[in-house]
């Protein structure tokens, strides 16, 4: 599950380093698809950065961030960083949505990763936490043998 975990924050960065090079660059950038599909426009809007941090830099942190919950198995934390970066991920597609009118792809795809990233840390918690349970139990009923 581990593994599982780091490639999909690997994807997270990776996505998160594309933004990171739009918000720097003043080329046409390939993910300006049309009107309403331009990361030029969402990564160059006074949005994309908070206090002077672009806000796919703090992605690229996040996601190694989550890997090392991963790694380190530390379920709760990964769980409550996944939830953040959910939360995060919501308000910025909120101002792609309703005030830049715009959509970032590679937001959108982050978007799906920290939201795939936060479902499968619940369920990976989950079963920790029914494991546990399952091991009392075993442990009540050696006891009482």
């Amino acid at each position: 599950m581990r593994v599982l975990f780091v490639l999909l924050s690997l994807a997270g960065v990776v996505v998160s380093a594309l933004a990171l090079k739009v918000h720097y660059s003043t080329d046409t950038e390939p993910c300006s698809i049309n009107e309403r599909w331009d990361c030029g426009i969402v990564n160059h809007s006074s949005y994309a950065e908070i206090h002077h941090v672009p806000v796919a830099a703090i992605g690229i942190a996040g996601y190694l961030a989550l890997a090392g919950l991963a790694i380190a198995r530390r379920r709760l934390l990964l769980v409550m960083a996944a939830l953040v970066g959910l939360g995060f991920a919501l308000r910025l597609s909120y101002i792609e949505k309703d005030i830049l009118t715009v959509w970032c792809l590679y937001c959108v795809i982050s978007q799906v990763v920290i939201a795939i990233i936060t479902l499968f840390s619940l369920g990976w918690l989950i079963a920790e936490q029914i494991q546990k349970s399952r091991a009392r139990s075993a442990d009540k009923i050696e006891i009482s043998a």
